[in-house]
This record gives structure tokens, C-alpha cells and sequence, in this order.
């Protein structure tokens, strides 16, 4: 019994590895991406251990360790210094897609009665994590607004679903509709090239020397997380989490100032790699009632939100005549996070915009914890 419980955990580690390697192998895998990959691979695991309690907690434990080490790592490849010489265009992209979000947010609380239903100040904080920053930042503030498990679960499960459909959107007819109010990319408006490295965390922990770079950048990681640890213990327990996972989150941006950390590769590899695995764990807890018995007001609000926010950003983007691929691969790293960037980008045809990309959906990680938590006090208020 322990035996097969130790297989499934060690299951839930090296999948990822598989993901990554399907997608590197199969193009239209990676179209789908890994995260997706991933979330499809815990739907499988999850019914082999779902009657094992001992088992879930092995899983919560797993997912206590991936987040907090993530967040730095996936901060340290961003050069902070740095963010403030980001083009113009894909600059203002950036204000105008976090307004249309925390707008669309706002907008759909009040649309959707939130005053009445208990806690969904929490799941509008949440929204504006997620869709500034991603999944670390959904899984960051779960743990800051302290949101109940099966509401976060069906956020989590529902943002798949409507992701999916708005990816859809964007890598098929999104260009061509969009051009009919944003002119079209030229290259002067993004003189950025992208890198042409194409080393995958794997290729890059056969080398013997990048190896050990890597193993001191997460000794250095997993140091910063036990100093906020040791911080978080000495306040109140209310406070706790939200000064643990902010001073992570400020780690990782000091950490992305110093240039031997920042200039390790594999380190955002790293982070992605444990939130990988953090998304398998996460879907395996997923149950078919979610889907079957939606929580309307849930998946409402955040339909509203991931569409209201891409017209309003477009419309927003009009104004300072934004080009159509950097409104779209802008959106792409907010609404679905930095790993669909170079995906989106593919599909649109132009490299170019890879590493703003990148950016974009870094300083999204930075700040999307900040912004959340922000979020949910300001709606209480409403």
C-alpha cells in the first residue's frame, strides 16, 4: 500500500518531464500546451488515489512546496532594472489590459450581485491575480484570502474551460478580427528579437556546469522561502500568509536584480517545472461535479471577466493605435499566463513579439499577488 502511494507520488513528479518532452516532440501538443497537458494528466491520477486521505495530504504537502519555490524562480530570468526600457507600445498594452481587468472584475461583482454571496469579494481578488499574473498568483492568493477549497477548485476548473475557448479565439480568427479596429505589427513598433535558445530544463541538467548553477540558484531559492518562513512565523496568524507569500514575491524581484541569478538559465524552466506539477496535483483533485453541477455564478462572472476585459483592452489599445499582435500576445500573458506566450506567437506568425511577451507576463507575476489582495479589500467596499 505505501509502495503504490509512493509510485503515485512519484508519478505526479516526473510527468511533467513527459509533458514537456510531448510537447517539444508533437506540434500540436504544444499548441495545447504543457500546463493543459499536465491538467489532463491529474484527471487521469486523480481517481487512482481519490479514497487514500493519507494519500491527499501527501498531495497538499507536494503543493505547499511548489508554489513558494515557483514564485522566485519563475522572477529571477526578468531583469527588473530592465522593465522600465520595455517599448513603448507593449508598455502601454500592459496599463490598459490590467485596467480592463480590474474594471471587468469590478463590473461583474456588482453585475452579479456579489454583495450577496458570501466570500466572492475573494473570488474577484482571485480573478485579478490570476489574469495579471496566472496560476502561482490563483494559487498564492488562495492561500492569502484563505478561499475555500472547493470554490478555488472550481475557479481553477473553470478557468481551463473558458481559457481554452478564448485561446481558441485568439490563435484562429483573433488577428483578423482585431485588425478591423488596431492597425496591423510593424517591426518598428517592437525593434525586440526574440532569443533563438531553445534548451528545455532537461537538455540544460545534463550539463555538468549549468547543472550546478542551477542547483545553487534553488539552494538560494529554497533559503529565501525559509527566511520568509521565519518572518511569517513571528506575526499574527492572521497575517501569516499574506506576509510570507508577499516577501517571496519580493525576494524573487531582488533576486531578478542580481545578474549571476538572473543570467542562470533553466531558472524560469525551474519555476514552470514545479508548476507543473503543481497543476497535475491540482486537477487531480478536481471532481466531475464541478463540471456537472456548475456554480453559476462562478462561471459566469468569470466568462464576463476573461471576454469584457479582452474588448475593453482592445478598445483601450485603440486609443493609443497598439498594433494588433502586441494587444493579442499582451493579453495572452495575462490571461493565460507567460508558457502560452511563444505558443500564441507561433500561431500569429511572429517571433518578434515573443520576449515582451515574456515580460509582460513576468512583471504580471510581480505584481498580480499585490493586485489580488488589493482587489478583494477594494470590493468589500463596494
Amino acid at each position: 500500500m505505501i509502495g503504490a502511494k509512493l509510485f503515485l507520488l512519484f508519478l505526479y513528479v516526473l510527468l511533467p518531464a513527459l509533458a514537456i518532452y510531448l510537447c517539444e516532440k508533437y506540434q500540436f501538443l504544444n499548441r495545447i500546451g504543457s500546463v493543459v497537458l499536465c491538467y489532463v494528466f491529474g484527471l487521469v491520477l486523480g481517481p487512482l488515489g481519490a479514497s487514500s486521505s493519507e494519500f491527499h495530504n501527501l498531495l497538499e504537502i507536494l503543493m505547499s512546496i511548489c508554489v513558494p519555490l515557483a514564485i522566485p524562480l519563475l522572477l529571477f530570468s526578468s531583469n527588473v532594472k530592465e522593465w522600465r526600457k520595455l517599448a513603448v507600445q507593449p508598455f502601454y498594452s500592459l496599463l490598459f489590459a490590467m485596467l480592463a481587468v480590474i474594471i471587468s472584475v469590478a463590473l461583474g461583482y456588482l453585475i452579479f450581485n456579489g454583495r450577496s454571496i458570501e466570500g466572492f469579494d475573494k473570488v474577484g481578488g482571485m480573478l485579478v491575480g490570476i489574469y495579471s499574473g496566472g496560476t502561482p498568483n490563483l494559487a498564492s492568493l488562495k492561500l492569502i484570502l484563505d478561499v475555500d477549497e472547493d470554490v478555488y477548485l472550481a475557479i481553477h476548473s473553470y478557468d481551463m474551460a473558458i481559457g481554452a475557448v478564448y485561446l481558441f479565439i485568439l490563435m484562429s480568427f483573433g488577428q483578423r478580427l482585431f485588425q478591423l479596429i488596431l492597425p496591423k505589427y510593424t517591426k518598428s513598433d517592437l525593434p525586440v528579437e526574440a532569443s533563438d535558445s531553445n534548451s528545455s530544463l532537461i537538455s540544460l541538467l545534463k550539463g555538468k556546469s549549468t547543472r550546478g548553477k542551477l542547483i545553487t540558484v534553488l539552494f538560494v531559492t529554497v533559503v529565501m522561502v525559509a527566511v520568509a518562513g521565519g518572518v511569517m512565523l513571528l506575526m499574527p496568524e492572521s497575517a501569516q500568509m499574506v506576509v510570507f507569500i508577499f516577501l517571496i514575491t519580493a525576494f524573487g524581484i531582488f533576486g531578478s536584480s542580481m545578474k549571476t541569478i538572473r543570467t542562470t538559465e533553466g531558472s524560469f524552466d525551474m519555476g514552470m517545472y514545479l508548476i507543473l506539477i503543481f497543476s497535475i496535483v491540482v486537477s487531480s483533485k478536481v471532481e466531475i461535479n464541478n463540471f456537472t453541477n456548475i456554480n453559476p455564478s462562478i462561471f459566469y462572472y468569470i466568462t464576463f471577466v476573461v471576454f469584457t476585459s479582452l474588448i475593453l483592452h482592445v478598445f483601450l489599445a485603440r486609443l493609443r493605435k497598439i498594433d494588433v499582435d502586441t494587444v493579442i500576445i499582451t493579453s495572452t500573458a495575462l490571461i493565460c499566463s507567460p508558457p502560452f506566450v511563444p505558443v500564441v506567437a507561433g500561431s500569429l506568425r511572429n517571433r518578434n513579439i515573443i520576449v515582451p511577451g515574456l515580460t509582460i507576463g513576468l512583471i504580471g507575476y510581480a505584481v498580480g499577488n499585490y493586485l489580488g489582495y488589493l482587489m478583494s479589500l477594494l470590493l468589500t467596499l463596494l
